[in-house]
């Protein structure tokens, strides 16, 4: 039996409530078993590190660009860092901060994938239009202001 057959008769809010959490595990999953020397939310962690350009992010900023706590974050920055793809420093006017930036190993780690990055984007948006993807990527964006919106509300 297919997904849409499964989900035939379901509400779409719900039934797209739920696919969201199936799409994220099988997407960690397959990315966890993609790179040898790191996982998934680290290779996010490393991802979102590129959307700070003009300053190293906090651990703060990284937990709430990444929408997880500041202690898991904290927990995947340490590993990054002994493994050497990243290393931390305390931020000049506030000691208080701590600043993380990425190291050379990450351009490795990229050079290293960027084959297997174009065949794995590829085959994930295999039949899907760049009108899918937009509207998509418009709809993602909805939720996610919605989602800290409520957060924000409670």
């Amino acid at each position: 039996m297919t997904r849409e057959e499964m989900l035939r008769g379901f509400d779409k809010q719900h039934a797209l409530f739920g696919l969201l959490f199936s799409v994220a595990n099988r997407l960690q999953a397959a990315v966890d078993s993609f790179y040898e020397e790191i996982t998934c939310k680290q290779f996010f962690l490393l991802i979102s590190l590129n959307l700070f350009r003009d300053h190293a992010p906090t651990i703060n900023e990284l937990a709430d660009m990444i929408g997880s706590s500041h202690q898991n974050v904290k927990q995947i920055v340490i590993k990054l860092e002994k493994a050497g793809f990243i290393r931390t420093f305390v931020d000049q006017e506030d000691r208080r901060k701590i600043r993380v930036e990425a190291t050379s190993k990450v351009n490795e780690i990229s050079e290293k994938y960027s084959s297997g990055e174009i065949v794995f984007f590829k085959a994930l948006y295999d039949g899907v239009s760049e009108e899918d993807v937009t509207a998509t990527l418009k709809t993602a964006l909805r939720l996610e202001n919605n989602l800290m919106q409520i957060k924000t509300n409670h």
